[in-house]
C-alpha cells in the first residue's frame, strides 16, 4: 500500500510543488502545503479506487489546500467591545466533532446492541430499566450494554487514529480512511 505512495511522491512531488508554488508566495508555506497533499494522500489511501490517474485527485487536494490556506490568512476583523460575548457557546473540540459521526455507526451495529446502546446513552435508561423493558436479567442488560459499547470502540479504531490527554479525553484524532466522511 505504501508502494504507490513513494512512487506517487517520486513522480508528482516536483510538479506539485510547481503549481503550489505558483499560487503561494512563500517557499516555506508552499512546501508544508505539498506535504500536507501527501499527507491526506497516505490518510485516504484505501479510498482511491482508480491509483493509475491519481493526477487529478493530488491536484484537487492541492487547490483545497491553497484555498484553505489563503482562508487563513484573512484579515481578521475587530469587532466592537460593546457585543456581548457569549458565555453559553461551547467550545469546539475533537470529541463534539466526533459525536456527531457516531450516530451512523451506533446504526450499523447489531439490532440489539444498537437498542441497548440508543435506550441507555440517549434515552436515559438505567441498565436495569434496561433489562425490564426487553426482558433480561440485571446482568444480561450489563453485558448486552457493555458488549455494544466494545463494538463501536473497535469500529472506531478501525477507522480513526486517536490521540488522547493523561485523563484519557480525546486531545485530537484523524481518520485513517473515509469510513467517518468523504475523501478529501
Amino acid at each position: 500500500m505504501h508502494e504507490p505512495l513513494e512512487q506517487g511522491w517520486e513522480q508528482y512531488s516536483r510538479r506539485l510543488r510547481v503549481f503550489i508554488r505558483g499560487r503561494v508566495w512563500d517557499d516555506a508555506e508552499a512546501d508544508d502545503i505539498l506535504q500536507e497533499v501527501f499527507i491526506r494522500v497516505h490518510r485516504h489511501l484505501c479510498c482511491q479506487p482508480n491509483w493509475d490517474k491519481p493526477d487529478s485527485w493530488f491536484y484537487q487536494i492541492a487547490r483545497n489546500l491553497i484555498i484553505d490556506h489563503y482562508r487563513r490568512r484573512r484579515e481578521l476583523v475587530e469587532l466592537s467591545d460593546s457585543l456581548p460575548a457569549d458565555p453559553d457557546f461551547p467550545e469546539a473540540n475533537s470529541e463534539a466533532e466526533l459525536a456527531l459521526s457516531l450516530k451512523e455507526m451506533i446504526d450499523e451495529l447489531p439490532e440489539p446492541y444498537r437498542q441497548a446502546l440508543l435506550l441507555t446513552e440517549y434515552q436515559g435508561l438505567s441498565q436495569k430499566q434496561l433489562a425490564e423493558s426487553q426482558g433480561l436479567s440485571l446482568s444480561g442488560a450489563k453485558s448486552r450494554v457493555q458488549r455494544a459499547r466494545e463494538k463501536l470502540r473497535d469500529r472506531l479504531l478501525q477507522c480513526c487514529h486517536f490521540e488522547f490527554d493523561r485523563r484519557g479525553g480525546i486531545v485530537d484524532y484523524y481518520e485513517h480512511c473515509c469510513c467517518c466522511s468523504p475523501c478529501m
